[in-house]
């Protein structure tokens, strides 16, 4: 079963919830995950992987767009993931993906505005009625 946890941000300033996934990635990578990064977009994509190589001075974490280099540990794209990714799978998306139950775990980023929080609580019943559990932490 894939383990789902929610990362509701309090912080609502500019880029806040592209950091946070930044941190996240950096954690997973080091725990030695392999990580896909769902973005909104291309551009979201595009800016995530700037900030990965600056979010950081003392980390670093090795990654590509997708379709770029696969063996990377860490993929961002805004496209369905490559058949190979099913670790991690951390999403910016408003929808759930329709893969996300080939991962063992997902990793969900809630910005603070009461769109994101409404539209994260409803993918928040969906994963529970599929069986899921999923957690909430707040950041």
């Amino acid at each position: 079963m894939t383990r789902v946890d929610f990362y509701l941000l309090e912080n609502g300033a500019a880029g806040e919830k592209e950091l946070a996934v930044c941190k996240l990635a950096n954690k997973a990578f080091g725990l030695g995950h392999r990580i896909y990064i769902l973005t909104a977009d291309e551009a979201q994509a595009r800016r995530l992987d700037q900030l990965l190589w600056t979010f950081s001075a003392g980390s670093f974490v090795p990654h590509a767009l997708s379709g770029t280099d696969a063996d990377c540990p860490v993929l961002i794209g805004h496209d369905e993931p490559p058949a190979t990714c099913e670790d991690v799978l951390v999403t910016l998306a408003t929808e759930v993906p329709g893969c996300f139950s080939r991962f063992r775990r997902v990793a969900e980023v809630v910005g603070s505005d009461e769109e994101q929080k409404r539209l994260a609580r409803e993918r928040f019943r969906f994963y529970r009625d599929r069986g899921c559990a999923p957690q909430s932490h707040t950041l």
